[in-house]
């Protein structure tokens, strides 16, 4: 609720629900899930999902990072594999939460944490602070990630760039999202205002899985008017309306 950008934000109405409804309902239709909990440190969030039926978790309200605060509501949890989705994705559809899921389920190679990235399609997204931008290795493992342009486009044009950025749907193995929390925060961590930061810092790998749907988060009160009038065209958001 204090988001100094937005304040409030898990609140903002969209078609008449909280935000924060959007991106519960649509996360419960990925059946790979078992359960789905909201965590929060506000009570008002934390009211508002017990009001549309869902499940919240109360967390301490000093942590930084969106990891944090959903490893210690995951702590007495009994499942495997915890998936975070953050709160201000409302476009969320279930399958991207497979997508990220894939990894574990493919007994490839060993995975702790998986993240999904798509293109980024204009040069003004490429250059939005808001937008994290990440690079990978050729195995499809992130190697940094920023809120600044990246790659340079100082020897290429935008459309000759491999322009990537993190779309917010993050499975952890339940091992690691508690070893997460044990990690000290990193000098990169703290200058990019970017969770994943630390786990890449302590040398850990994240492994990056492309998705090609498009998504909108809000980050401002001028996104909420664009992803509402995306909303109104998306199929899922009549499905569920009839279901709620």
């Amino acid at each position: 609720m204090g988001s100094s950008r937005f304040p409030g934000k898990p609140l903002a109405p969209i078609l008449g629900r909280p935000m924060i409804e959007y991106v519960y309902r649509r996360t419960i239709l990925c059946q790979a899930l078992s359960d789905v909990f909201v965590a929060t440190c506000d009570k008002e969030i934390f009211e508002s999902v017990e009001a549309f039926g869902g499940k919240a978790i109360m967390t301490s309200p000093s942590h930084e990072r969106a990891s944090d605060r959903v490893a210690e509501a995951a702590a007495d949890l009994d499942y495997d594999v915890i998936v975070m989705v953050q709160g201000d994705e409302p476009m969320t559809y279930p399958e991207m939460i497979e997508e990220s899921l894939a990894p574990f389920l493919s007994g490839e190679e060993e995975v702790a944490c998986v993240n999904l990235t798509a293109r980024i399609k204009s040069q003004k997204e490429f250059e939005d602070p808001n937008t994290i931008k990440v690079v990978m290795d050729v195995d499809g493992f992130a190697l940094y990630m920023s809120r600044e342009p990246i790659p340079t486009l100082h020897l290429q044009d935008f459309d000759q760039v491999p322009a990537f950025k993190q779309v917010c749907i993050i499975p952890f193995t339940a091992a690691a999202l508690q070893e997460f929390i044990q990690l000290n925060p990193t000098p990169l961590e703290v200058a990019e205002s970017i969770d994943m930061m630390r786990f890449i810092e302590h040398g850990h790998k994240v492994k990056m899985v492309e998705t090609a749907f498009s998504t909108h988060a809000v980050d401002n009160p001028a996104d909420l008017k664009l992803v509402e009038e995306l909303l109104i065209k998306d199929p899922l958001t009549e499905k569920l309306t009839k279901n709620s």
